[in-house]
């Protein structure tokens, strides 16, 4: 009897994609905030950019999931990626030909990203499927699909402070949109069009708005989920305080600009790199919900304040590493909470809404950090909020839902469960 072959093209493909994607979004995220302060010399403005940036984030998150079930996750990852090159690439040429008015660059940046999370999420759930073909656990897949969004800070963010320093900002745009171009290549040329999950029989039947519910009403009712999503939207929002205005005006301002800015982020995306690379080795054998409480205070707060002190380069980029580290963590131990839990023909619509859910809070996030810097300065609101991060990462401490994050099974299936074995050691008996 001879064995299935392994193909590892499908997986190879939602790899490639996703990391040369997300190393283009590094270059997004260094390069428009150093543009718009450069431009208009406002931590204000560069908050309202950052807000742009990540609202259709929310929104693709949201809406988008039901879409990317009914059009197909391959298709839909190949034209997200399409379009959001189009929006990108759009911002240069504009800003060389007929000008480009801060009105229209908000306007681009919210079209840019308004089907960046339907793309990944369908990259994410094709994942199983091209784990399956290639014979290769799942658990594992997830760890290299994590360490490819790390690796794309950790590549994405020192290039694109180079190359802002060397070239400015529009043109590291430019190279974002070829990078969308390069990712949809990807995709479509090594993921087979026939790769899909199981289809929910029920799809499409009842309408847009059903389906988007049933994912929505799915995620409410499960309560270690919920309490996921509500913790990562709080501190998502912190994240956009330091990612989206407080690490670019602390950059510029006292660390020597855009090239200090990648090492930064570099640094916090090698150090995840190196931790989800450690996770996918040894995390099955280590507590979950311990590793996420002590993962996420570690890499949450210590940035914050290592800003504020203002040391010198090497020692802010020291925490970073380690705050980065610790983050690897993070990203799998949800992931393989969502595989558990979440069936398989709601993957989509069920993802859409804990992304859309996790990243709601970030454009007040971005803009309340931007007024809050004008207004009390960076260093109180970097000590606020690095403070408010730890506490925040502690609350899984107290129990609850969180109780039940190690346990692999959903628990209304343990009663069923238990009497399926009651009643074979009663067979058995007999």
């Amino acid at each position: 009897m001879t064995s299935t072959p392994r193909r590892w093209s499908p997986l190879l493909g939602l790899l490639t994609g996703h990391v040369v994607s997300l190393t283009g979004n590094m270059l997004t995220l260094i390069a428009l905030p150093l543009y718009v302060l450069a431009e208009t010399g406002s931590p204000a403005a560069t908050g309202l950019a950052g807000a742009f940036a990540t609202a259709p984030v929310v929104l693709g998150g949201a809406f988008g999931g039901v879409l990317v079930d009914r059009i197909g996750y391959r298709r839909s990852s190949v034209l997200a990626d399409l379009v959001s090159g189009v929006t990108v690439a759009a911002i240069p040429a504009l800003h060389a030909t007929v000008g480009l008015p801060f009105w229209a660059l908000l306007g681009l940046v919210l079209l840019s990203g308004l089907l960046d999370t339907p793309g990944q999420t369908a990259r994410t759930a094709l994942l199983p499927e091209a784990a399956t073909a290639a014979g290769v656990p799942i658990e594992r897949a997830i760890g290299w699909f994590e360490a490819t969004e790390r690796g794309a800070r950790l590549i994405g963010a020192p290039v694109a402070g180079l190359l802002v320093s060397a070239l400015g900002a529009l043109p590291v745009l430019a190279v974002d949109a070829a990078t969308f171009a390069v990712s949809a290549l990807a995709v479509a040329a090594l993921v087979p069009a026939a790769m899909r999950p199981a289809v929910d029989p029920d799809a499409g039947s009842g309408g847009y708005w059903r389906e988007f519910a049933a994912g929505l009403r799915f995620l409410v009712r499960e309560p270690l989920l919920r309490a996921m999503v509500l913790l990562v939207l709080v501190t998502n929002l912190f994240d956009a305080t330091k990612s989206n205005v407080l690490l670019p005006v602390v950059a510029a301002r006292d660390l020597g600009g855009a090239t200090a800015f990648g090492v930064l982020v570099g640094a916090m995306g090698g150090g995840a790199l190196v931790g989800s690379l450690l996770f996918s080795a040894v995390g099955h054998r280590l507590p979950r919900r311990a590793t996420f409480v002590i993962a996420f205070a570690v890499a949450g707060g210590p940035p914050f304040w290592a800003l504020a002190a203002a040391p010198p380069l090497p020692v802010v980029a020291a925490v970073f590493a380690v705050a980065g580290l610790a983050a690897g963590a993070i990203n799998p131990l949800i992931g393989a909470v969502k595989l558990e839990r979440v069936p398989v023909h709601m993957r989509a619509r069920v993802y859409g809404v804990i992304g859309a859910g996790a990243w709601a809070a970030m454009p007040l996030g971005a803009l309340g950090a931007g007024l809050a810097a004008d207004h009390v300065g960076t260093t109180a609101t970097l000590l606020t909020v690095g403070t408010c991060y730890v506490l925040v990462t502690l609350t899984p401490l107290l129990g609850g839902p969180w109780r039940t994050m190690g346990r692999p099974q959903l628990p209304e299936q343990r009663p069923a469960e238990r009497s399926s074995r009651l009643r074979n050691r009663v067979e058995a008996a007999r």
